[in-house]
């Protein structure tokens, strides 16, 4: 590695510690590889005053041993010489200038060596220790590394951004907590009567909290024509027609849904993309409710019910954890970004643990002018103390929160709050914590109820549709204000809830709450 030589670390999250957690993190030394626990112990440390774990507080001893305990993929994010503002660089160009994939190159020559040396396999190639394409628009790569000296080198490099176990998932905290509550539930609800209203035209449903935010209302103005919103989540059901057949059906016809995976499953050869069908339901939802049809079967229907869709399944549940997610995401956002359509990223996704590969992504897609809506977070009314989750607490996403239905601020039972959140959607009855929001279920033609700051936002990027639907010319920035202007507290900002409810009729109109 003669460069390196040169060269002087929930639903959305959803899941925390429980109880017996709650104690001073492990003393650790420098020189030893760390147990699960112990990493674990030292996430937790970090995360408890609503902070986001990022890997760069870590040692290289325990980025190793989090490896090792996964599946050895490290992120790296480089940059070259010369370079600075990467966070305002990355996607305002079509390709990376020849500087950094010289360093690219460069970087992976150093590792193969290393890896031959480690292992002893003088024949290994760079495509066995490369789990993904290399990408030519982000500076970021995703290698399988086994050498603890590679790693102490990379993270002495000027040109190194960050140094990253790209697949550790803090396990014993997962599983013992929440991780089969991970927001996946595709099959239909049974509904109160009282949580909807039903349209003159084609009995569609309109769920109780649209009448909250005036959207209605503001329907005689903009229905979200012409505006195309992303969805990155768990794809959309193919057994719910809304989300196929009959998109364009009824009052929402002349418009399109595109579906797409970014994801992939398994690892290295047994490595395959997976359909852009929803298995786990959550992405349905999120889909409903920014842009189901008025259709003709009675089912609910979306904000911006004239808005095209493009769904990405780019997770297999709202945690953004594997390195395959993390990977799908990233693409995600690059897919979203090259479409001159798309004005809107919504991502009901997140966790507690920051990740380099999804953070340039970010600034891919915020580069090139995309509103990035994120979700706070959404976990037990004993977990939420985790704050704004990433990427919700990125200065480039834009942070929302669900609140219950009453006149004073009080966060729904599974939602986040904290000074990174900047709009709020009611979408929890005050005096029922079972009677959310109504989304699109994944599996058959019915809806669900959905819950947390997922579903709060999922309802803004159709509110923030039907205001850009009024000038498809405005920039993000305007369409911010008007969110804003808009908004419960728009001359007073919260501590914890941001410009707070907005009223879309005012938003469309482009006046004030």
């Amino acid at each position: 590695m003669k460069r390196l030589l040169l060269l002087p670390f929930t639903l959305l999250l959803i899941v925390s510690c429980s109880d017996d957690l709650e104690h001073s993190p492990t003393e650790i030394s420098q020189d030893q590889s760390f147990s699960i626990e112990q990493i674990n112990d030292f996430i937790h440390s970090k995360t408890q005053k609503n902070k986001v774990f990022d890997w760069s507080e870590a040692s290289t001893e325990m980025i190793h041993s989090a490896a090792a305990a996964s599946d050895e993929i490290i992120a790296i994010g480089y940059t070259a010489s010369g370079y600075d503002n990467l966070e305002e660089l990355i996607g305002t160009k079509e390709a990376l200038p020849d500087a950094f994939l010289t360093e690219r190159d460069a970087i992976l020559q150093d590792i193969l060596e290393e890896e031959r040396r480690v292992t002893g396999d003088e024949d290994l190639e760079l495509s066995q220790i490369l789990p993904f394409e290399l990408d030519n628009e982000i500076p970021t790569l995703a290698v399988k590394i086994t050498s603890l000296t590679t790693l102490e080198r990379l993270r002495s490099d000027v040109n190194i951004r960050y140094v990253e176990p790209m697949g550790y998932d803090p396990a014993d905290v997962v599983e013992r907590e929440l991780k089969s509550s991970s927001g996946c539930s595709a099959n239909p609800s049974s509904l109160n009567g009282g949580d909807y209203s039903t349209t003159s035209s084609y009995n569609a449903k309109i769920p109780w909290n649209f009448n909250n935010h005036n959207v209605p209302a503001a329907w005689s103005q903009s229905t979200g024509d012409n505006i195309s919103i992303c969805i990155i989540d768990t794809g959309a059901g193919n057994g719910q027609d809304n989300l196929g057949g009959q998109f364009a059906s009824g009052k929402s016809t002349g418009r399109f849904i595109h579906k797409y995976s970014t994801k992939y499953s398994g690892s290295w050869w047994w490595k395959k993309k997976d359909s852009p069908h929803d298995q786990c339901g959550h992405g349905s939802s999120m889909a409903g409710l920014a842009a189901a049809p008025w259709s003709t079967d009675g089912n609910a229907l979306g904000v911006a019910y004239k808005a095209n869709l493009v769904t990405v399944r780019a997770v297999e549940d709202v945690l953004i954890s594997s390195s395959n997610e993390k990977n799908g995401v990233k693409d995600a956002l690059k897919l979203a970004g090259n479409r001159s359509d798309v004005k809107i990223v919504s991502m009901s996704i997140g966790n507690i643990i920051s990740s380099g590969t999804v953070r340039d992504g970010i600034y891919y897609a915020y580069n090139r002018g995309k509103l990035l809506l994120a979700a706070a977070g959404t976990s037990t009314s004993f977990t939420n103390w985790a704050g704004v989750i990433f990427p919700a607490n990125m200065s480039q996403t834009t942070a929302v929160t669900g609140v219950k239905a009453q006149s004073s601020y009080q966060r729904c039972n599974t939602c986040h709050s904290g000074s990174k959140v900047d709009f709020t959607i009611q979408m929890q009855r005050s005096y029922d914590s079972n009677r959310n929001s109504i989304g699109l279920s994944a599996n058959s033609n019915g809806s669900k109820y959905i819950s947390g700051s997922s579903a709060a936002t999922a309802t803004t990027a159709g509110i923030a549709a039907l205001v850009w639907a009024t000038n498809p010319s405005m920039s993000r920035s305007t369409v911010v204000n008007r969110l804003k202007n808009a908004s419960q507290l728009g001359n007073n900002r919260s501590g914890s809830y941001g410009w707070g409810n907005i009223n879309a009729q005012a938003a469309v109109q482009g006046s004030t709450y």
